[in-house]
């Protein structure tokens, strides 16, 4: 990661275990040290009062990393908007934002949308959807996204809300690092079995994950 301080490492071949996993390194000038907590150091620059601004916990290997995922939507001056993603799935987001449009009634088809993952780390699990299409509408409505609030959640074709795998751990991860609130997929909710100091609030679909996250 040539643009930040720390060091990403990923292996791509491993015949005794998981090529999943990473290790989180940053520079120093004595030479690299471990991040015990990446998800501090990926939200420690994160803007409080910023419209497109979204938390979402991800799982990297068998580590859970809350990450920020950042969305601009401006006016397009020209026939063909512009859509770039950094750290996401370019066709992935395509698909999100047709489904924003056909099932939240947002009108992104004149829109440039611009989304990044702060930190420079790239996710590849659909875990991730709802954050992305909260952080969309909040920067194409010019609404706040609640600060104490974290989001999970695949979003389907039907704008319906999908479990993820690994759920506890990043309730978990989001309780840890003083997060109040966590929004996570409705059958989630069921097969939780232990209690956690942070409020789970269960969504059914993309709108009502919406209209719960902005204010």
């Amino acid at each position: 990661e040539r643009s930040y301080s720390y060091r990403i490492l990923r292996a791509q071949k491993n015949r005794f275990g998981s090529t999943n996993e990473i290790g989180i390194f940053e520079m120093h000038d004595d030479g690299l040290r471990e991040v015990k907590n990446p998800s501090e150091i990926f939200l420690s620059e994160r803007e409080k009062e910023i419209t497109g601004s979204v938390v979402t916990a991800s799982i990297e290997g068998t580590r859970p990393i809350l990450l920020e995922v950042q969305a601009l939507v401006t006016p397009s001056a020209f026939g063909n908007p512009q859509r770039v993603a950094t750290g996401f799935d370019y066709r992935r987001l395509s698909i999100l934002l047709a489904v924003l449009e056909k099932r939240a009634g947002l009108k992104l088809s004149t829109q440039n949308v611009f989304l990044n993952i702060a930190g420079g780390i790239r996710i590849d699990e659909p875990a991730v959807d709802l954050a992305v299409c909260c952080a969309i509408a909040s920067s194409f409505t010019d609404k706040f996204a609640k600060n104490d609030t974290v989001v999970i959640g695949e979003v389907g074709l039907g704008g319906e809300g999908r479990s993820v795998s690994n759920v506890e751990k990043r309730i978990q991860e989001a309780a840890k690092l003083g997060f109040k609130k966590i929004l996570i997929p409705a059958n989630n909710s069921k097969s939780l079995k232990q209690k956690n100091s942070i409020e789970l609030v269960p969504v059914e679909n993309i709108l009502t994950t919406i209209q719960k996250v902005l204010r």
